[in-house]
């Protein structure tokens, strides 16, 4: 029922393939980009107040392959902030080319907008005091927070309802609002993907007094965002990023993403390896 009705909103928005991205970026010479900017380390605004993360070094390279597909030396960037509750009606108008934040692509949001080949694997975790609880069923009757209008919302309540448990969910603006609640003893738990979580407690001024639960409850394949019915534009797009898997230069952006050190799990090994397709 839901998926229906999503479509059928969808079907009353303009029809976003009338609007060919190509020929709108060839014309007008730039790129627009949609970003979040909490939702680091994948995307986000940094210390200096530029766009950064590993989506957004993603689609800056997609970029290029994007200018010579149109027959421009390079294209102007033009970033876009966007939150969870707008970011896909941004592509539909047109306010946005690409939107490269941290979107799950799921099959009910294909009903508003098309999504490139997978960028990445993550999933939803819980982020605690250092002296809070130590498993999920410890926050029964307890007040806990997440970032609004996204997956993990959703799947936070999903796991709640199916395990019968009593909990107070408050949905926040933001993931530093998130922390912000945590530290203040206004929630018990932060629920977000994983890898937003590790950042989050990393950058916040007591890391110690932080942990992030091992484990996760949930899937989260990213992609980047496109207009939805515009294959010519998607097409670019996967092949770019194809090419960045096939290429290994993927690994390059994935450390300077998440520090030297980091390791790509088995998971992320094997999506790369599915996602890089042949030309």
């Amino acid at each position: 029922m839901r998926l229906a009705w999503i479509v059928a909103v969808a079907l009353l928005l303009p029809v976003s393939a009338a609007a060919q991205t190509l020929e709108r970026v060839r014309d007008s010479g730039v790129l627009k980009i949609g970003y979040r900017e909490d939702a680091a380390p994948y995307s986000y605004k940094n210390a200096i107040g530029q766009p950064a993360g590993y989506t957004i070094a993603l689609c800056q390279a997609v970029a290029t392959d994007i200018a010579d597909e149109v027959g421009l030396a390079e294209l102007a960037l033009e970033y876009v902030p966007v939150g969870t509750e707008d970011r896909f009606r941004a592509l539909q108008e047109g306010r946005i080319d690409l939107l490269c934040g941290a979107t799950t692509a799921t099959l009910t949001r294909r009903a508003l907008i098309d999504f490139s080949v997978p960028t990445f694997i993550d999933g939803a975790g819980v982020l605690l005091r250092a002296d809070g609880p130590d498993t999920f069923a410890e926050l029964a009757g307890k007040t806990v927070g997440v970032r609004a209008a996204t997956t993990t919302e959703e799947a936070l309540r999903n796991t709640l309802q199916r395990r019968g448990m009593d909990a107070t969910v408050v949905p926040v603006d933001s993931h530093e609002d998130g922390l912000a609640k945590l530290e203040a003893g206004e929630i018990t738990a932060y629920f977000a993907d994983q890898a937003i979580l590790i950042f989050l407690a990393a950058r916040s001024g007591a890391p110690q007094d932080l942990k992030v639960a091992e484990g996760q409850f949930s899937l989260e394949p990213y992609a980047l965002g496109l207009q939805r019915g515009d294959n010519d534009f998607r097409l670019v797009v996967d092949t770019s990023l194809s090419r960045l898997y096939r290429s290994g230069e993927v690994d390059r952006i994935f450390k300077n993403s998440f520090g030297a050190n980091a390791t790509q799990s088995e998971a992320l090994r094997a999506l790369y390896l599915i996602s890089a397709l042949p030309e």
